[in-house]
C-alpha cells in the first residue's frame, strides 16, 4: 500500500466513527489524478445531507492528512 494510499485510510478511519453513529460507513474505491473515489455505505446513502458530510467531513479531513488531493467523490 502506498504512503498516499495510507494517509487517506487514515482519513477515512478518522471519520468513520462519526458515520457509524449514524448507521453508516465509506469505503475507499480508488484515487485517481488526485481525487478520491469513495462510496457512502449504509444509511449514508440515502441520506439527505450526505453530500455536506462527503464536502465538509471527508474531503476536508482527507485534505488534512494528505493535501496534494484536489476533491473526494462519492460514486455508486
Amino acid at each position: 500500500m502506498s504512503d498516499l494510499n495510507q494517509r487517506i485510510e487514515q482519513a477515512l478511519d478518522e471519520i468513520r466513527p462519526f458515520l457509524k453513529s449514524d448507521g453508516g460507513d465509506i469505503e475507499l474505491v480508488g484515487i485517481e489524478n488526485n481525487t478520491v473515489k469513495v462510496q457512502l455505505l449504509g444509511a449514508c446513502v440515502d441520506c439527505s445531507v450526505n453530500q455536506m458530510t462527503l464536502k465538509q467531513g471527508v474531503e476536508l479531513t482527507v485534505k488534512k492528512h494528505a493535501p496534494e488531493i484536489d476533491q473526494v467523490v462519492n460514486v455508486e
